[in-house]
């Protein structure tokens, strides 16, 4: 890892996903209450896929038997398989299906009612129980017919409807683990003149800790020996690695340059920076509001009206002087017929199809009810580095200001100089450089100017590339044309002590990032900015792309308390970040938006993230959103719109003139939506392929 990181700034390095080889699961024994749980939340709904597949087969299997022994089927293909017995197989089969096949449903009716919330759960459980005891009833000796298949095929329906929907959403928050996981598992702990290996949990406060170049700091401390480049980018959100030297406060997981460093440390486990980001994420994910879904309403409310329908069916028959048999098929017939399987698939398909649609376009949704809320963003507040911005120091332009030296000679000479060093600026040079396919000569008796710059001979001159400091001090005269943007840091070269020219760099902003904010303002979207750089660079960012504002020098929490405040004045804000600093603001935004070069765990505590670090594809991830809303409104439109002509006619409002819809007309009219719906669903793809 050391020699990998003379280029300590790039993306692979950072704590985050390039590091994983060697972080792996380190730290869960030390912070088991943080992450422990969490795991075992991400296999549980792993078991839960797993156990709606499995009852699906079986239910399906169990489906085929059930159709070919019911009187109505068998009617329809004009067979008659009665035998002996048949109508036991079939209510035997049938119980099979309905205990089994049917215990998510009962399961979560039961937990929707202690929750005095009715839903989806609640409304199948209903329907399949109706039709499961009423046949059961016909079974043993009640007048009236049988809804052996109806059942059957709407569990079948309805857990293949769950399935889809469960793998299409990625799955609970694995935020926590991740958090933990970028911890070193282990620290190097000096005692006198010896250096022992003991775990990450055993460091105490006032312990002396080596840290080894490339390698994590353990714990929260203070430098008292030695000095490096630290990249704090994923905690803290600053661009750039920072120096740090003796005496200088050091956060654990962030990571060390090629220094080797000696830390006394201050804070371990719950008092450390990180943990205090991980309580942060698990306050506001506990804190976000269950924003109910869609189907979920509807659901509750076809709950209300079967239940009315039913009852209402059944005292009118009643009433109307009707003996009490054919009173309760007919408000069997509505309670069976009000639980659309439209409605059911409705919404899934609409789900599963945008999200593999959404990650064919780099956008992977991990929660379903944001994306679904996506069109309602009135505010977004991006984190600057690595998502408005490149995230890395790029040289921006480059003078030669001496007669006859060009300016590629220039960049030439003053890169032969930085070849060696590990600043971000010297390896922004160097890179610039290499991408030109320049060659760099050799630099000789090179020396650092202290807090200035560093001299070098190369090809037999003397050459400086020091800071504008230095020209002020040997009363040089620095030219105006030099100094552009405030973001631009700018250094200057000098050949055999005259000018010879200046390299500005500056972290440098996405060339898609102007239009994507083009696109928010359309939509009459507010585009706001907190960086933890400083007012100058947040400033300078901010009017370069005009956007309605901006908060610089933002420490995390701070982050999230500009989230917060966004939401007083009751905005939907969405928030996108990269970094272990945005964590907890990614979970307390309404929606949170990762963008995936950045840490893992920003991705972990996002409700969307972004494959690519493109800030336009969060505008076509709001039209998209849009789209797919209007889709799952059409669809449920023709879900109930079947209800609200077939639980009428099942009630028997055409009774009148000899009309009462059977059980299997409803049964058609329930296939024909369901195929509606489906076919519907499919037409998304054409608003994003």
């Amino acid at each position: 890892m050391a020699h990998k990181d003379k280029n300590h700034h790039s993306k692979s390095d950072m704590p985050g996903k390039g590091d994983k080889k060697h972080s792996g699961h380190s730290g869960h024994g030390h912070h088991e209450g943080h992450g422990g749980g969490h795991a075992s939340h991400n296999d549980h709904h792993r078991m839960m896929i797993a156990d709606f597949r499995k009852r699906f087969w079986v239910s399906l299997v169990l489906t085929l038997p059930i159709l070919l022994l019911s009187p109505m089927i068998q009617d329809w293909l004009g067979l008659d398989w009665q035998f002996t017995g048949s109508k036991y197989l079939l209510f035997a089969l049938s119980s099979i299906v309905y205990f089994y096949g049917g215990w998510p449903f009962l399961k979560g009716l039961y937990d929707e009612i202690k929750d005095k919330s009715p839903g989806m759960m609640t409304l199948i459980a209903m329907a399949i129980s109706v039709a499961y005891f009423y046949s059961a009833a016909t079974t043993l000796g009640l007048p009236g017919k049988s809804f052996y298949w109806e059942l059957a095929t709407l569990i079948v329906i309805m857990l293949v409807g769950h399935w889809i929907e469960m793998r299409s959403v990625l799955g609970a928050s694995r935020a926590l683990e991740l958090l933990v996981s970028m911890m070193p598992s282990e620290a190097h702990k000096v005692q006198g003149d010896e250096v022992m290996d003991i775990k990450l949990e055993d460091v105490k406060e006032g312990d002396v800790l080596l840290i080894k170049p490339g390698e994590k700091v353990p714990a929260d401390g203070v430098l008292i020996d030695g000095e490096s480049y630290l990249n704090e980018s994923m905690l803290t959100g600053e661009s750039r690695p920072v120096k740090k030297g003796e005496g200088e406060k050091v956060i654990g997981g962030s990571l060390n340059g090629n220094g080797s460093l000696k830390v006394k440390v201050e804070h371990t486990g719950k008092d450390s920076y990180l943990n205090k980001v991980i309580t942060m994420v698990q306050e506001a994910q506990k804190a976000k509001s269950k924003m109910q879904n869609l189907s979920g309403r509807a659901a509750k409310w076809l709950t209300y009206i079967a239940l009315s329908a039913g009852f209402a069916t059944l005292f009118i028959w009643l009433a109307l002087g009707h003996d009490f048999v054919f009173a309760l098929e007919r408000m069997v017939t509505v309670m069976v017929i009000s639980c659309p399987h439209a409605l059911g698939l409705a919404i899934p398909l609409v789900v599963a199809i945008s999200t593999s649609i959404s990650a064919q376009n780099g956008l992977l949704i991990r929660n379903r009810t944001a994306f679904e809320q996506s069109r309602k963003i009135t505010a977004l507040v991006f984190d600057k580095t690595g998502t408005l911005t490149k995230g890395e120091f790029g040289v921006t332009r480059y003078e030669s200001l001496a007669e006859g030296l060009s300016k590629e000679e220039m960049l030439r000479l003053a890169g032969a100089l930085e070849q060696n060093s590990e600043h971000p600026i010297a390896i922004g040079i160097v890179q610039k450089i290499k991408g030109l396919g320049l060659e760099l000569p050799e630099a000789k008796n090179f020396q650092a100017i202290t807090g200035k710059g560093v001299e070098a001979e190369v090809e037999g001159k003397s050459v400086k590339a020091v800071s504008p400091g230095y020209l002020k001090e040997e009363s040089i005269e620095i030219p105006e044309s030099a100094f552009g943007s405030a973001a631009e840091t700018v250094v200057f070269v000098l050949v055999d002590d005259k000018l010879a020219g200046y390299i500005a760099l500056a972290d440098e902003l996405r060339p898609e990032s102007a239009k994507a904010i083009h696109t928010f303002k359309d939509n009459n979207i507010k585009v706001y900015m907190a960086t933890g750089d400083n007012e100058q660079v947040g400033k300078a960012v901010s009017e370069e792309l005009g956007l309605d504002g901006y908060y610089a020098g933002v420490l995390p929490h701070q982050k999230v308390e500009i989230v917060k405040e966004l939401q007083s004045k009751g905005e939907f804000v969405a928030m996108t970040g990269d970094g272990v600093n945005d964590a907890p603001a990614l979970a307390q935004a309404d929606i949170g938006i990762a963008v995936g070069s950045g840490t893992d765990v920003a991705a972990e505590t996002a409700d969307i993230v972004l494959v690519n670090s493109n800030p336009e594809d969060i505008a076509s991830l709001i039209l998209f959103g849009k789209a797919t809303y209007r889709k799952m409104i059409q669809n449920l439109i023709w879900a109930t719109a079947y209800n609200a002509v077939a639980i009428p006619l099942a009630m028997g409002a055409l009774y009148s003139v000899g009309f009462v819809l059977s059980p299997a007309v409803g049964a058609v009219l329930m296939s024909l939506s369901t195929v509606i719906v489906a076919v519907n669903a499919q037409l998304l793809r054409r608003e994003m392929g």
